[in-house]
């Protein structure tokens, strides 16, 4: 029989842009008057998906919409969403710091929570200080603190600034601090965000390894929000994936990583349906299909390697054609521009040309791209160009012991040679 520890039944939470409440006198009457009366507040039929793609005039937005989720005592779940999908939103409502809208959530144990950088410490106070404080929120008793205060302190590596006032501390300092208290005070539920971006690799990594430790070892439950996907695809046992407030995935880490990775908001791929005249293009070219594809593996990552596959329509007659692939990084950066010919002595048919363009593994890393496709003829003349055409993520891969994101648009594979010599 599971033993579940969280259960998340139709939770919704409503927010009204701009303002505190609903914003207006009025409409604060109208809900207080209707929860008086023991009716449905009137607020909770309007409102759109919390789409922050989408420009809109709506009032209310759906932050979150309709969760049901149910997490058993001892897994560690990942979960995953893009920016805005609602990750942060339901982390704050299961640690107690905003309310939901509708629904229940049945928490089976303590909870301690590590959302962004300071929460739950206060600023004027040392470390000491503030260690005793989270232990206080957690319910623990001053003797259960003391005792693992020693550990934590040293887990930190804060020795030196324990009885410095924390607004003192670096970020990094922050992090560490708060991480260890959450860690090392046994809620029985750990919930991490982002926050350990803020924290430089070694101590990720030591974060992990506690993460991990605590599950396995103590039976606890942790609950993890990332954009590193190496870090899920290690650590988490299970995957959410959240897409604009509402709950899509619920599955292993594995299966998450994949569905987040085919239904990311990247278009990585296009097949056009119709007669050839229809398709993008112009008389000279017409992209019927572009698709971009590992090499092995299921999903696009630093270590699968890299397939661009197009077809297109070629409507000119003894041409030399060539086709050049331009790959840019999200901030509009061109990484490499290079092509081929295709037909090379004047013989271009009108007809489907297929082309494919294989990107070694280790050249890209972890991050978004888009590819913008151009026709040439002689390369010299232009007949097609599209911008930005497909884009595509590469995810991060755990490379030895490292899940970090590593710095730097590409990732080669070098070859290194050494040698040594006794004195």
């Amino acid at each position: 029989m599971s033993d579940v520890i969280i259960k998340i039944e139709d939770l919704s939470k409503q927010y009204r842009l701009g303002t505190v409440g609903t914003g207006t006198l009025s409409h604060d009457i109208n809900r207080w008057w209707a929860n008086l009366r023991g009716k449905e507040d009137p607020f909770l039929k309007i409102g759109e998906v919390n789409d922050r793609t989408k420009a809109s005039d709506a009032e209310y937005v759906w932050a979150l919409k309709d969760i049901n989720i149910e997490i058993e005592r001892g897994d560690i779940v990942g979960i995953i969403g893009k920016n805005g999908a609602g990750k942060s939103t339901l982390l704050k409502i299961l640690s107690k710091v905003t309310r939901p809208t509708i629904g229940n959530i049945k928490l089976g144990g303590r909870i301690a929570s590590l959302l962004e950088v300071g929460t739950g410490f206060h600023p004027e106070m040392t470390g000491r200080e503030n260690i005793y404080l989270n232990g206080a929120i957690l319910g623990m008793r001053k003797a259960e603190i003391t005792q693992k205060f020693d550990e934590i302190v040293a887990f930190a590596g804060v020795e030196r600034y324990v009885d410095t006032p924390v607004k003192r501390y670096s970020s990094g300092m922050y992090v560490r601090l708060a991480f260890s208290v959450a860690a090392h005070l046994e809620p029985e539920i750990l919930v991490i965000d982002e926050v350990l971006a803020v924290g430089d690799a070694e101590f990720q990594k030591k974060c992990l390894g506690k993460m991990q430790d605590i599950s396995r070892n103590d039976g606890r439950t942790v609950l993890f929000v990332s954009h590193n996907m190496a870090a899920i695809k290690t650590l988490c046992q299970k995957g959410i994936v959240l897409e604009n407030g509402t709950n899509v995935f619920n599955g292993t880490q594995i299966d998450a990583i994949s569905f987040y990775q085919n239904n990311i908001e990247t278009i990585d791929k296009f097949e056009h349906i119709g007669p050839i005249e229809t398709a993008p293009g112009n008389n000279n070219i017409k992209i019927l299909k572009f698709l971009v594809a590992p090499q092995t593996g299921d999903y696009l990552t630093m270590l699968s390697g890299v397939d661009f596959l197009i077809d297109f329509y070629c409507g000119i007659e003894k041409a030399n054609i060539d086709v050049t692939f331009e790959v840019n990084t999200q901030d509009d950066m061109i990484l490499f521009h290079n092509g081929s010919v295709i037909t090379k002595n004047n013989d271009s048919k009108k007809g489907i040309y297929s082309v494919k363009c294989s990107l070694p593994k280790q050249l890209l890393n972890a991050g978004i791209f888009s590819i913008s496709i151009i026709f040439g003829q002689n390369q010299r003349y232009l007949l097609l160009k599209k911008d930005h055409f497909i884009s595509f993520e590469i995810l991060q891969e755990t490379v030895g012991s490292n899940s970090n994101k590593f710095p730097g648009i590409i990732f080669p594979e070098l070859k290194i040679s050494s040698s040594y010599k006794s004195l």
